[in-house]
């Protein structure tokens, strides 16, 4: 069982920056993407961004490109920590932040919906203008 632990969120002003952190405490065999999601009340998940563990592969969202940085740690399996630096920061990126171990579909994929996948229990993050 993949065990994911966020951290990081908080509260910060247009135009600040936060860094998310995703810890994974475990690792099952096709588990080398991993993901943040985001999700705002009364919106439907939306993916940020992907990281291809195993090659260094990353994937955005039109919406955070140029602006957030997926990276990871050089810590081999099964402890991996996978960040998510977010600047330029905007009201509408306000919302609870997930972490996610990828299972399906393909990494390149994953923005755009998943269906096999473990999930952390989300951190928040809220932008005021």
């Amino acid at each position: 069982q993949v065990q994911l632990v966020e951290s990081g969120g908080g509260s910060v002003q247009a135009g600040g920056s936060l860094r998310l952190s995703c810890a994974r405490s475990a690792y099952t065999y096709g588990s080398n993407c991993m993901a943040w999601f985001r999700q705002a009340p009364g919106k439907e998940r939306e993916g940020v961004a992907a990281i291809y563990t195993a090659g260094g592969g990353t994937y955005y969202s039109d919406s955070v490109k140029g602006r957030f940085t997926i990276s990871q740690d050089n810590a081999k399996n099964p402890v991996k920590t996978v960040y998510l630096q977010m600047n330029s920061l905007k009201p509408e990126d306000t919302a609870m932040y997930y972490c996610a171990v990828v299972i399906s579909p393909p990494c390149f994929e994953a923005l755009a919906g998943i269906t096999d996948a473990s999930w952390g229990q989300g951190t928040q993050v809220t932008v005021s203008s």
